[in-house]
């Protein structure tokens, strides 16, 4: 949709009778007109000047109006403009390969004044509605992305744990998830998801994981059940067959114990004295896909200064936005934390994301990857 309020049009028509008579007509009430003498012509304007409809003769030299409405619809600048034909000829065989080819309406010469201006309007009317409504959908989607912002953690809001994390959403709507809990001193709870699908769907469920996390992932509850328990609530919910994998992980810097529960998720990485990263891995049942899921706990020593990042698929899957298999990708994100293990936590887990995933338009998927320093 142009800035513009005043309609703008864009003639393509090879005739100079035509063209000026249809300027006229339009101008006189109110209209922009642009006009162009041929195919190439108009849609080196229509990529120059945005409109609201293209007014576009069949029969010109060089090339046909089909084949210019074509070009215009293969174009990201100039495809959803509306065409209307223009044409001498009202043959049926016409008409339908017009409107077959992209155009939305097909009118007949000679012009009748008020039926070119009553087309007219309507398709840009229409447009202006169909644009209002993209960007009405638009609105709707940042306001959730910022909701689904807020209720993720920072490293400044829980500075008792020390944490650094970058997660890129592929569209507004995402689909991963992550949280950082104090449970005690030195006690910590790190979880993070990923939610099949990124639709509005997916960003109410965060939402709802983040109350029911809070409530099940505490000193009360071991990683198993804070899982088994958060499935019970999950299951139900999951009718439609959503499913979502997660890991859960309890961090007792007192005991130098990491304790970790996976449902599907891939392993967690252990930085090990700067260099040596091992991964930790469990088998479990995704959240959601049964009654009575499986998790299996596994538990491993931890010292101060070792680094422990978590991941969503998303980042093992594409390298630079080529897919890659997913043991090919760990492999990738394993070189890549030992090659930037001597930053700062922070700008470590920027450096890493980014050089796996390079610039957020090349993502494949949802990017998040979490570090927490022992």
């Amino acid at each position: 949709m142009t800035n513009h309020q005043e309609p703008r049009v864009l003639i393509i028509d090879d005739s100079p009778v035509d063209r000026l008579m249809l300027s006229q007509v339009l101008q006189k009430e109110g209209f922009t007109v642009f006009t162009a003498v041929n195919g190439a012509d108009g849609l080196a304007k229509a990529r120059q000047e945005p409109v609201d409809v293209i007014l576009l003769d069949v029969m010109m030299p060089d090339e046909s109006g089909f084949e210019t409405c074509s070009k215009l619809k293969r174009d990201m600048r100039t495809n959803s403009t509306p065409v209307i034909f223009l044409s001498a000829s009202d043959d049926t065989q016409s008409r339908i390969a017009g409107l077959t080819g992209g155009g939305v309406d097909y009118i007949i010469k000679p012009f009748e004044r008020k039926e070119v201006l009553a087309r007219i309007r309507i398709h840009i009317r229409i447009r202006r509605a169909f644009q209002a409504l993209i960007e009405q959908q638009q609105a709707q989607l940042r306001q959730l992305q910022n909701a689904q912002q807020a209720i993720l953690v920072k490293p400044e809001d829980v500075p008792e744990v020390r944490f650094g994390v970058d997660y890129r959403p592929l569209h507004e709507a995402g689909g991963d998830f992550y949280d950082v809990i104090v449970m005690g001193d030195g006690i910590h709870g790190i979880f993070s998801a990923d939610i099949a699908g990124h639709d509005l769907g997916a960003a109410f469920i965060t939402s709802a994981l983040k109350a029911l996390l809070r409530q099940n992932f505490n000193s009360l509850y071991t990683p198993v059940e804070t899982m088994t328990l958060m499935n019970g609530v999950l299951h139900p919910m999951f009718s439609d067959g959503a499913v979502l994998s997660a890991c859960c992980a309890r961090l007792n810097k007192r005991t130098n114990r990491l304790v970790f529960v996976s449902a599907g998720h891939p392993p967690i990485l252990h930085l090990k004295g700067g260099r040596a990263v091992v991964p930790i891995a469990a088998e479990g049942d995704l959240l959601g896909a049964f009654e009575m899921p499986q998790f299996d706990s596994v538990e491993v020593p931890v010292a101060p200064g070792d680094r422990l990042f978590f991941f969503s698929d998303g980042l093992i899957e594409a390298v630079r936005g080529k897919p890659v298999t997913r043991s090919v990708g760990l492999q990738n994100l394993i070189q890549t934390i030992v090659q930037f293990a001597d930053l700062p936590l922070t700008e470590m887990v920027r450096a890493v994301s980014f050089a796996i995933s390079g610039e957020e338009d090349s993502a494949l998927d949802d990017i998040l990857l979490l570090g927490v320093e022992v």
